[in-house]
């Protein structure tokens, strides 16, 4: 689905929430650049995920940015930590998990606003959400609304008064059954997609991490099936 109207920057991990953040900007007429970062993430499957969303999807502009966030560390996701599994969803709603890595949305933030700039884009699309999610601090309304007022005050654009930067975040107040069920509404194959903080070699996912028992959890109160599921077992 490509779209003539005014260009937006999306953030797309190839995840559940920004293939349907994708989807919403579309739906409400942006004409998408999708951004996805390679930073050093051990789930590294994941890009693939992202250039498969964008592809069928219709996404006109995808950049793939490289960065290495394994040089600072302190995260599960881009060291040798173990990833915590099978945790309780009470558990995931105490603490900031080893999971977290520091100041990645505001780094991916800041690549989007420097994307958004060049691309003469006033509109900024992440699908981070306060409800199911494993108590990221930059996942926030907060944090949203504060990064929202430096992109204004630190850009060319926004000095010169040429625009106004917006950071979009559809799915602030949704749960995970929610934001499928919304995905569903648009359209969202989410065979395409993928969750998995620990994936095998080969792909599989581990079924034991946050994100797959968010996702599990999500799909199950959707009442539905995971199609990534019947993707997976035939490979």
């Amino acid at each position: 689905m490509v779209n003539s109207g005014r260009p937006a920057v999306v953030l797309l991990s190839g995840g559940l929430d920004s293939t349907t953040v994708l989807a919403v900007a579309q739906r409400d007429g942006y004409r998408c650049h999708a951004l996805s970062f390679d930073y050093g993430q051990r789930h590294d499957v994941e890009l693939e995920a992202a250039r498969r969303v964008a592809e069928a999807m219709g996404v006109e502009h995808h950049v793939t940015a490289r960065i290495d966030l394994r040089a600072f560390g302190g995260s599960a996701l881009t060291s040798d930590m173990a990833v915590p599994k099978g945790r309780s969803v009470s558990d995931m709603e105490v603490g900031v998990p080893v999971t977290y890595v520091p100041a990645r949305n505001t780094i991916f933030l800041s690549f989007a606003l420097a994307l958004a700039e060049t691309a003469e884009a006033s509109d900024i699309f992440i699908g981070v959400n306060a409800l199911d999610y494993s108590g990221y601090p930059d996942c926030r309304p907060e944090y949203i609304a504060a990064f929202e007022s430096m992109a204004n005050l630190a850009t060319r654009a926004g000095v010169e008064g040429r625009t106004r930067t917006q950071i979009h975040a559809p799915l602030m107040e949704l749960n995970k059954a929610g934001i499928i069920a919304l995905g569903v509404e648009l359209g969202v194959d989410y065979a395409l997609t993928h969750s998995c903080y620990d994936p095998a070699p080969g792909g599989q996912t581990c079924g034991a991490c946050d994100a797959c028992l968010l996702r599990a959890k999500g799909f199950a109160e959707a009442g539905m099936a995971d199609p990534a599921r019947a993707r997976l077992e035939a490979t």
